[in-house]
């Protein structure tokens, strides 16, 4: 019975990656092809430095995280050597979700419309801080200067629940911004509206995988 929970949680992990892939496929699809491009941060089109923001979130932000969360079921190597690759994918994930914040922020002062009046955006800001917080304690009691062993290994189930549970509402969170851009747009029946219900749905299916990778125990060969 352990054996074959083994295996299956090196099989989660590897439909984690290659829903990955699909949903990068998608959004680079969308934006690029459907939606005029992507510009960081300098262009006389607000709606190029918007679509950056849709792009950090979900692939730097969202998957990067999954990734760094999914890293010890991932690879089979020494825990020092995942917990860098942890952090350091982490810092992507937080570096991607801050410069997703401010292309938000720059392309609506551009086109002159209102800031934090939906769920959606107070959903986001509250992942990005509470991300941001977590990283910032999980250096210090994991990675430097650390904390004794036993407070470690206490902080543990709370540091692995916070991340499971910051991961899935920036997952929500991406969930209800396509869903308010759908409506918006007014996409219904078309090439477009096809993508963005197609990646909300593999969304939905990546964090599952991720979750259910955390839940699995790592395959030893």
């Amino acid at each position: 019975m352990g054996r074959g929970f083994q295996v299956r949680a090196a099989s989660i992990t590897i439909v984690a990656h290659l829903l990955f892939i699909a949903i990068t496929t998608l959004v680079l699809l969308w934006l690029l092809h459907f939606r005029e491009g992507v510009a960081f941060f300098t262009s006389s089109n607000p709606i190029k430095i918007f679509n950056l923001h849709p792009l950090l979130m979900v692939i730097g932000f969202i998957l990067v995280g999954g990734e760094a969360i999914m890293i010890y079921k991932s690879v089979l190597q020494k825990r020092r050597s995942m917990k860098v690759v942890h952090l350091l994918l982490h810092l992507v994930a937080l570096v991607a979700g801050v410069l997703g914040i401010i292309a938000v922020f720059k392309s609506k002062k551009d086109a002159g419309l209102p800031d934090m009046y939906t769920l959606h955006s107070w959903l986001g800001m509250s992942a990005i801080c509470l991300f941001a917080l977590q990283y910032i304690m999980g250096f210090f009691s994991y990675f430097f200067p650390g904390a004794e062993m036993s407070t470690r290994a206490s902080l543990l189930p709370w540091h692995r629940f916070l991340g499971m549970a910051i991961f899935l509402l920036a997952v929500c969170t991406a969930e209800t911004g396509l869903l308010q851009y759908f409506q918006f747009l007014h996409l219904f029946r078309s090439q477009e509206a096809l993508i963005v219900n197609s990646t909300a749905l593999l969304l939905f299916l990546y964090a599952l995988f991720v979750t259910l990778s955390v839940i699995l125990p790592r395959n030893y060969s």
